[in-house]
């Protein structure tokens, strides 16, 4: 009599690497919910709270939509081949469909993300994966409209923005589209997530227009205690942030997660020392060095596992000193000075992400293999890793990163553009109107962060009043 085993893993699947591909994703996914809610929710006004959180919440919850019903595909799915082979418009984006069939779930993963090796999970872990880096992207740029941007045309835009600009951008450097194949990298999305907020925020926001005055002058923070939590879970998540994207649980994740605590923990010190040296108060400050934080997270997010520890401190240093200036003093000329960027998303975002991408042609190490096979180092006959100006004495690298990022900025402006126009077409405006700003979330959700009095007692005292009459 035959017995009958059954067998838990196919073949191909590795559990170490899927156990880790599924934590990364998971500490990813915290990064947007609580930690950007928590964030932002503690970093504007107090009649904006509710406003923020509903708003990073329900932006999460589109973009996971779209992205398993077409955006995945567009993504990292078989190139839409729209011009001849080898040409810019052969490698731009790919076929939308959906990929929540059995078999679209359960199968090996098969992807233009693909380098040298095989991926050893399915489809759904990768596209999970995925998805949650293009989850944070919108929640992102959120902070450049906040205080005034209508909640519907929100969920209008985010599905229209994930659709025709995030999927081409991932597409073109992540799935194997036309920069990709000229050679430029970002490891984990200084350029397809950081500077493309970065973009669309400030475009998004000189549209819609400044928040209210009155509250542009009293913007003040209404829980610095939400802050830190926000900020260090950004912080901690942003291990699997770029610790997930060799997409093997080996030796260049462990790399791209110590590298990416030392870039930040660089970057935070910088900009608390520059305030202590450079502004009239001479003070260190708390949502400052909070700045430097996400400078330096964003700085090393292109290059995290192609370079050193040496040159993770030099990413930390540098993107936090040019942030530090460009905040300080290009924050005061045209246009920057006439763009209410609420939250200041296109210099922490925008100008780290870019700087920490140019970054990787200089400093990026070519003994820091992301994929190689045994040998000394691993460093053996197809093994890969990035070749950088200061250790080669070659340009390749850099131009190629310079014309991704010029790419980047411009594609994405002008499709910022048309989007929201056509939002604020659909919408009849993008901004509520200033009575219903004056009020805030009470006006637009009929509740408060901190109600006087709980929702039973209102619940209770209206059935009071309906039982008088």
């Amino acid at each position: 009599m035959l017995e009958v085993v059954n067998i838990a893993y196919p073949s191909w699947l590795n559990s170490g690497d899927n156990t880790w591909q599924l934590v990364a994703a998971t500490l990813v996914g915290l990064m947007s919910l609580p930690g950007i809610a928590v964030l932002y929710g503690g970093l504007v006004q107090r009649k904006w709270v509710v406003n923020t959180m509903l708003m990073a919440f329900a932006g999460f919850s589109l973009v996971l939509l779209v992205w398993v019903l077409w955006g995945y595909n567009m993504g990292f799915g078989p190139q839409a081949h729209l011009g001849a082979t080898g040409s810019f418009w052969s490698g731009l984006v790919g076929h939308p469909h959906p990929i929540v069939s059995h078999f679209g779930e359960q199968n090996q993963a098969v992807s233009g993300a693909n380098t040298l090796i095989p991926f050893h999970f399915p489809t759904s872990t990768l596209a999970y994966f995925q998805f949650v880096f293009a989850a944070i992207t919108p929640l992102l740029f959120l902070g450049s409209v906040l205080g005034r941007m209508k909640f519907k045309a929100w969920l209008l835009f985010v599905p229209l923005w994930i659709t025709f600009v995030y999927t081409v951008n991932a597409a073109l450097l992540w799935g194997g589209g036309f920069f990709a194949q000229k050679g430029a990298v970002d490891y984990s999305g200084g350029y397809v997530i950081h500077l493309a907020a970065g973009v669309t925020g400030f475009v998004a926001a000189a549209i819609i227009g400044p928040r209210l005055a009155r509250d542009r002058a009293h913007g003040v923070p209404n829980n610095l205690m939400l802050v830190a939590v926000g900020a260090g879970i950004l912080w901690l998540g942003w291990n699997g942030f770029n610790g997930g994207d060799p997409y093997y649980a080996g030796v260049d994740a462990a790399s791209a997660v110590l590298n990416t605590n030392i870039a930040t923990a660089t970057a935070l010190l910088t900009w608390m020392g520059m305030d202590m040296l450079f502004t009239k108060e001479k003070k260190p400050t708390f949502l400052g060095a909070i700045n430097g934080m996400i400078c330096g997270l964003v700085g090393i997010t292109p290059s995290a596992g192609w370079v050193d520890g040496y040159g993770a401190i030099l990413v930390g240093v540098i993107c936090s000193g040019i942030v530090w200036v460009a905040w300080n003093y290009l924050s005061k000329v045209k246009p920057f000075s006439q763009v209410d960027d609420a939250l200041g998303v296109i210099y922490t975002h925008g100008i780290a992400g870019l700087t920490g991408g140019l970054l990787v042609g200089f400093l990026a190490d070519p003994g820091m293999i992301e994929y190689g096979v045994i040998g000394k180092n691993f460093a053996g006959t197809g093994a890969f890793s990035v070749n950088g100006l200061f250790y080669t004495g070659s340009w390749h690298q850099e131009w190629e990163q310079f014309l991704a990022a010029v790419w980047i900025i411009t594609y994405t402006a002008i499709m910022t553009v048309i989007l929201i126009y056509i939002t604020k077409f659909v919408c009849r405006g993008l901004r509520e109107k200033d009575e219903v700003l004056e009020i805030g979330d009470v006006a637009i959700h009929d509740e408060e962060v901190y109600p006087q009095e709980t929702f039973a007692e209102r619940v209770s005292a209206m059935a009071s009043s309906s039982a008088r009459e």
